[in-house]
């Protein structure tokens, strides 16, 4: 017997996609965004992918806002940097405890409602797409959700705590954007060099009730997100001989498209969100340093939201994150543009 309690049966993918439909303008600026986002993996495209926004979605007025503000930021460095925005609307939780997401909440401050949670998220991303020309990324968090939001994103990351995980390897093998493996928590970098394998492998397998093949997906890539050692504290790993490391590693692997997105924040900052614009200064004079490191790198990560910051649901200061805290709105505008300049 399962100790469980089915409360409802949820639409499938194909139901809510029919609800929310992409129009046809809307799919070409997609497509258009995918094809620039893949070019910087397969090096036919030179710029600097920023993968940048809040630690997580909360309400759509506030990451709509921001998002609007990436978009007139991006046209100033455009000739440089490619920007996709994170609207990650699942959060993994260590311990299970705290909020989820707007897909488990749609409002941070009011009882789990997945269903309203599932319509909110792909209105969000439409929104964005919509109103920016931003289609995002997201983090794949339920594989068995992606595909309620596939034909939105450009881009997607599996998480610290999920990268070992068979299925959302296999389903990685089977997406056409760049899927990014982050190390996992502990920071042994061959398994995170083992899930890009896997990935760009293809796979047959169980998926949505169906038994499906995976044609295996070339632009799987490296973040390198720092770790915790046995004692529980934050080790960073994008230093000059860390990417040196990863380098070298990718040099004997035989894998595909070589990249590596740096994540700024989690164990890489020791959660000191500030000291983001440091780090990624610091990545880009190790790439000035050195071609091999250069030539690996492909971008950053970083997590930024309206204010600096971080607070509980209850306080409701627009634009600021509720889960981990986020560079503000100013000191990313200087930080982008100091990155151009640099660039």
């Amino acid at each position: 017997m399962m100790n469980m309690i089915f409360k409802r049966e949820m639409p499938t993918a194909n139901v809510i996609q029919e609800m929310y439909p992409l129009s046809e303008d809307m799919r070409r600026r997609k497509k258009e965004n995918d094809e620039a986002v893949r070019a910087i993996f397969t090096r036919e495209d030179h710029r600097f992918l920023l993968v940048i926004g809040p630690c997580s979605a909360d309400r759509e007025d506030a990451v709509l806002e921001y998002i609007g503000r990436l978009r007139r930021l991006q046209e100033k460095v455009a000739d440089r940097i490619l920007m996709v925005p994170r609207i990650y609307t699942n959060k993994p939780r260590t311990t299970g405890d705290g909020y989820k997401g707007m897909l488990h909440q749609p409002d941070p401050t009011h009882s789990p409602d997945l269903l309203r949670g599932l319509l909110s998220i792909r209105k969000l991303h439409i929104d964005a797409l919509e109103q920016t020309g931003f289609s995002c990324a997201d983090e794949m968090l339920y594989p068995e959700n992606h595909r309620y939001l596939s034909d939105c994103l450009s881009y997607v990351a599996v998480g610290a705590r999920s990268v070992e995980n068979q299925l959302h390897r296999l389903t990685a093998s089977g997406l056409d954007i760049p899927v990014g493996m982050k190390n996992p928590t502990g920071g042994d970098l061959k398994v995170m060099m083992n899930s890009i394998r896997a990935a760009q492998h293809s796979h047959t397998f169980v998926y949505s009730g169906w038994e499906v093949q995976s044609a295996g997906n070339p632009m799987a890539h490296a973040i390198l997100r720092g770790y915790s050692s046995k004692h529980g504290t934050s080790v960073p790993n994008y230093h000059y001989e860390d990417l040196r490391f990863l380098y070298e590693l990718y040099r004997t692997s035989g894998l595909k498209n070589p990249a590596v997105i740096v994540d700024c924040n989690h164990a890489n900052s020791g959660k000191q969100f500030d000291q983001q614009p440091r780090i990624a200064k610091e990545i880009l004079h190790s790439m000035r340093l050195n071609d091999d490191i250069r030539s690996l790198v492909r971008g950053l990560m970083i997590e930024s939201y309206l204010e600096d910051g971080s607070q509980s649901p209850e306080e409701g200061v627009f634009g600021k994150s509720i889960t981990d805290p986020c560079l503000g709105w100013e000191k990313t505008e200087r930080m982008v543009l100091e990155l151009a300049d640099l660039l």
